[in-house]
């Protein structure tokens, strides 16, 4: 039989690498992947956030109102919409493909695809 100080030791490794592996993928960008925006459907814009060095603006508008995009080296965000609601706002900064940023009253929405190049690479999403 195996003693609970070694039971305990043995939790303790698994739980910290557990947390070691949680830090590094949340922490290691979103390189190789291309964020496309599209609003009704059409892509207008397409920046590859591996690629970027300096941080710039966007300015998106239509018949609705205007969002300001913020785009940063492996990250995206809204940065502003005179949109009621501000959920595309407060969504943060988009870093995985997870989940996009969408803005329903202005049609816009954001996504990071992979990269044409990167096409083999095996993503942690299913499509």
């Amino acid at each position: 039989m195996i003693s609970t100080k070694k039971w305990v030791a043995i939790i303790g490794v698994i739980l910290l690498l557990s947390a070691g592996a949680a830090l590094y993928l949340s922490f290691r960008g979103a390189s190789g992947t291309v964020a496309n925006v599209y609003q009704d459907g059409k892509c207008i814009y397409s920046v590859d956030l591996s690629e970027v060095e300096e941080p710039f603006t966007l300015s998106v508008s239509c018949e609705d109102g205007t969002n300001t995009i913020a785009i940063e080296p492996g990250r995206i965000c809204i940065q502003d919409a005179d949109c009621p609601d501000q959920v595309c706002v407060k969504s943060g900064w988009l870093k995985n493909s997870a989940s996009p940023i969408v803005c329903l009253p202005h049609k816009l929405v954001i996504r990071l695809e992979n990269s044409p190049d990167s096409a083999n690479t095996i993503d942690a999403v299913a499509k």
